[in-house]
Formats: structure tokens, C-alpha cells, sequence
């Protein structure tokens, strides 16, 4: 008992001086805590930072703000906090410009000061290794010049003929009248005519179907997850992978045969094949000619068939800018016949304004990012001036500041109009108030490239055909993935004519 005793006297002190501890180093944590706040709040204060978003979950909390959507949460935090603010989300800080005023240095700062390769790391498992964002700037830079030199006026040229056959051999099969889902023949158009003056006729031909399957697999494969765990091992990660595997093995076969056949094709893909590095002083290899090839696909194809339909259904559903929009293609018709080509498309002015009023409201791309590498300032509208941190993520959303209501007017509305010559609302509002294709130093290299595909599209549905949306409601945004598609099915009903030019 004696030994009880002892033994048991210890240890009730030991518990009383284990609890008293314990809420010693309780009380020192929130006291730190506390501290840590204010003098986060007060060094905050000091160096002018942006506000930061409130969340109930330190760190977490961003980032489940963020997944559940972004659009939605910009929004929200715009109207409470202004054009400039700050996201927590795990260890990163993600700082939005949201406007005009001050995204100018988002879009005009040189790599050293704001880069892309750190943000985009999600895309290596896409394009692959060895391009795009997988190399230092330097080569970078000169395989968006190979981007450039395969979309020279003169290629773009052979490229609309390209596009031209395919609308007219795609249209062909329609019948007198009928009911299609529009979205879904303009996605499978698009992808004969990316297949055509991209790939080449080897996939356009023999592969089409499988090459199709294995892209929609990659598209589904970039999730707004990706952007922070791009081999997150999830179901659509995994397909993402084997699809590009696949296609890596395809385009492979088909680079190898040309090069033994010494054939030359008017295509992306030779292009590819024949551009050489000046600072390497060497040509492409077969993988770097396979992820610039995907890369390439990945930006036209899905990008061009959502703006293809976006821009049909407002102009069945707003009918009073159809008349302007037939008039032209009337107009056209008078001068040149039903022959369409790359000067010919570059006369349709009313066109051109309905497709870029499409892609205000529905740009494709959610968000632009940048890794910054130097501390800089922005002020807002208000005058308000505020630093942004050296190492903080940097971004922007095209889908939210493309809606601005000082800088459009009703800007939730379709109105082609308000780029009409006189209204130019873009132009009013200065530079970066319009950033669909982005801008700056890394503008969207296929810009006229998608314009020329999307006009070509509806030059021809609109010469030959009435139509007329019959669905129960308008389409709605698809927010499940990083380039923003359309939800369900977009009914269409079609009557096929020939447009008189008298």
C-alpha cells in the first residue's frame, strides 16, 4: 500500500502539472494568434496590401471558396472588397485585378516580373513534356513563334479553304428541314475542320473518330481541381493520362510516315515539323511536334465550337440583330457569289461584332494567372492604391470583367451593337476593358484563326438555312471545367434555303 501511496501521490500531481501546462500552451496560442493577427493587420496596413477575403476555415476555406466556383466567388467579393483583393488558399495568395485600371501590369509586365510556367503547370499532363509551359521562357518564346508562323495570313489563307469544303461536305447532309442539337453538330464540324487544317488529313481521314474520343477524355481531364492538383489521382486524371498516352502514339505513327514519305501537307502539323530553334540550332523532335500539336488542338477545337454556338443561339434568341446580320451575307453574296474565302470573311463587320459580343459574355477561359516575382502597385477607380506582394499568385477573369457595368452598358445583355462604329464601348473604356482572347504580352496567338472558323461556320448556316432555337429555354453555362462550355442540349430547327442577292 505503501508503494501505492507513493506511486500515486505523483502521479495526481503529475496530471494537475500535465493540465496546467496544457492550458498554459493553450493560452500562449491564442495569445500568439491574437498578436500574429494584428500584426498581420498592422504590416498589412503598412505596406498598403489588398484586402483579403474572409473565411470561416484559415487556409482551407479559400480554397473551397475557390473549387465551388470562381466566377461566383469574384463576383461576390468584388462587390465587398473593389477591383483588387487577396485569396488564401492553403499556403498561396492569389490576388485578383479586376478592371481596366488595374490590370494594365498583369497584361503588359515581362516574364521576369510576372511569369506563366509556375500557374500553368496544370497543363504539362495535357500537352505533355518538353513545350509550352514544361520549358523555360526562352524556348518558349520560340515555339509560340512556330504557333505564329503556322497562322501567317498566307496559311490562314489555305486554311479557310480548308474549313469551306468541310462546312459544305458537313451541311450537305442535313436534310430539307429537321431538328438538330446544335452544339453537338458544331462540335463534331469543328473538330473535322481543326482535324483537317491542324492534324492533317492522315488523322482527318483514318483517325477522326478514335482522336475525337481520346480529346474529349483530355478536355474532361482539366477540372478547376487540376489548377492545384494537376496528378490528383481521380477517375478523370487517370483518363486524361491514358488519352494522351493514346494520342502521343497516333500522332507519332503519322509524323513517322510522312517523314519516310517526304510528302509535304498544308497543315499546322507540317508546319510543326518544320520549324527549328535558332538558339538550340536544331529542328523539332516528333514528342515536342506531338505537344505542341495537342496544345494546338486543345486551344482551337473546344474554344471554337462553344463560341460557334454561343454566338448562334443569341442570335436566334435576340432576332432583332438577325436582319443586320442576313443583309450583310446578302450584301456579300451580290459581290462575290456564294465563293467564300479569307478576304471575303474579313468583310462581314455585323458577323464579326455578333461573335465578339458572344464571346464577351462567354470567353472561354475563367481565369488568367501569373506567378509575380516583384513587388508592384495598382490603384483602382476609387484612387485607392494598394502593393502587390512579391510571390503572390496573380490573376484575372475574363468571364467576370468582361461584365463590368461601367464599362458595358446592361452588360448581363447580348448587344453586337455596342461595337458598332460610334458606341465602341470597349474602345471608350481604354485597353483591357475587352479580354476574351486575354492581351498584352501573351494575347491568344489563334485569335484570327477562331474568328475565321466561327464566321466560315455561320456565313454558311446562314446562307443556306432558317433557323429557329425550339428548346424549352436558353442555354445555361457549364462551370464544371477550366475552358467553360455549355449545359445540356441547344435544339435547333432548320429549314434549308438559298439566299437571293437582290
Amino acid at each position: 500500500m505503501g508503494d501505492a501511496e507513493m506511486q500515486g501521490a505523483p502521479v495526481g500531481e503529475s496530471a494537475v502539472f500535465d493540465r496546467s501546462k496544457v492550458m498554459m500552451l493553450l493560452g500562449s496560442l491564442v495569445v500568439a494568434a491574437i498578436v500574429g493577427h494584428f500584426v498581420l493587420a498592422w504590416n498589412r496596413k503598412r505596406r498598403n496590401l489588398p484586402p483579403v477575403v474572409d473565411s470561416a476555415v484559415p487556409f482551407v476555406g479559400g480554397l473551397l471558396k475557390f473549387i465551388k466556383g470562381p466566377v461566383p466567388l469574384l463576383k461576390e467579393e468584388y462587390g465587398r472588397l473593389g477591383q483588387v483583393f487577396t485569396l488564401q488558399m492553403l499556403t498561396r495568395n492569389v490576388t485578383f485585378l479586376i478592371g481596366p485600371e488595374v490590370s494594365a501590369h498583369f497584361f503588359k509586365a515581362q516574364e521576369a516580373d510576372l511569369s506563366q510556367r509556375e500557374v500553368y503547370q496544370f497543363n504539362v499532363p495535357t500537352f505533355g513534356p518538353g513545350v509550352v509551359f514544361d520549358v523555360d521562357y526562352s524556348i518558349r518564346m520560340e515555339q509560340f513563334r512556330f504557333f505564329t508562323e503556322a497562322l501567317t495570313v498566307k496559311r490562314l489563307r489555305s486554311y479557310v479553304e480548308m474549313m469551306v469544303e468541310e462546312a459544305h461536305l458537313f451541311f450537305s447532309k442535313w436534310g430539307e428541314e429537321g431538328e438538330v442539337d446544335l452544339k453537338v453538330e458544331l462540335e463534331q464540324l469543328i473538330v473535322n475542320t481543326a482535324s483537317r487544317c491542324l492534324l492533317g488529313p492522315e488523322i482527318r481521314n483514318s483517325h477522326l473518330e478514335k482522336v475525337t474520343s481520346l480529346f474529349h477524355d483530355l478536355d474532361n481531364g482539366m477540372l478547376p481541381v487540376s489548377v492545384l492538383f494537376p496528378y490528383l489521382p481521380i477517375p478523370a486524371h487517370k483518363r486524361r493520362d491514358r488519352a494522351r498516352k493514346e494520342l502521343a502514339e497516333i500522332f507519332s505513327k503519322v509524323i513517322k510516315a510522312r517523314k519516310a514519305s517526304g510528302k509535304k501537307e498544308p497543315d499546322m502539323l507540317q508546319a510543326f515539323m518544320d520549324s527549328t530553334y535558332r538558339s538550340l540550332k536544331r529542328g523539332t523532335t516528333e514528342e515536342e511536334c506531338t505537344g505542341l500539336l495537342i496544345a494546338a488542338l486543345f486551344a482551337g477545337q473546344h474554344t471554337s465550337s462553344i463560341t460557334s454556338t454561343w454566338t448562334g443561339a443569341y442570335l436566334m434568341k435576340y432576332k432583332q440583330f438577325m436582319p443586320a446580320v442576313i443583309e450583310e451575307q446578302k450584301e456579300i453574296m451580290r459581290r462575290h457569289g456564294d465563293h467564300l474565302d479569307y478576304d471575303v470573311l474579313n468583310e462581314m463587320s455585323c458577323l464579326h461584332r455578333a461573335m465578339k459580343e458572344a464571346l464577351r459574355l462567354h470567353p472561354p477561359l475563367i481565369l488568367l494567372l501569373r506567378q509575380n516575382h516583384t513587388d508592384f502597385s495598382v490603384t483602382t477607380r476609387e484612387g485607392k492604391s494598394y502593393t502587390i506582394p512579391k510571390g503572390h499568385i496573380v490573376g484575372t477573369s475574363p468571364a467576370f470583367a468582361n461584365r463590368l457595368p461601367y464599362v458595358y452598358k446592361d452588360p448581363d445583355t447580348f448587344n453586337p451593337d455596342r461595337f458598332a462604329p460610334g458606341n465602341e464601348e470597349d474602345v471608350k473604356a481604354g485597353q483591357f476593358s475587352y479580354i476574351a482572347f486575354g492581351g498584352g504580352r501573351h494575347g491568344c496567338l489563334g485569335e484570327t484563326f477562331a474568328y475565321m472558323q466561327v464566321k466560315t461556320v455561320w456565313s454558311y448556316l446562314l446562307q443556306h438555312f432558317e433557323l429557329e432555337l425550339t428548346g424549352p429555354k436558353f442555354p445555361e453555362v457549364d462551370w464544371n471545367a477550366m475552358v467553360v462550355g455549355i449545359k445540356g442540349e441547344v435544339m435547333v430547327r432548320y429549314k434549308r434555303r438559298q439566299l437571293t442577292c437582290d
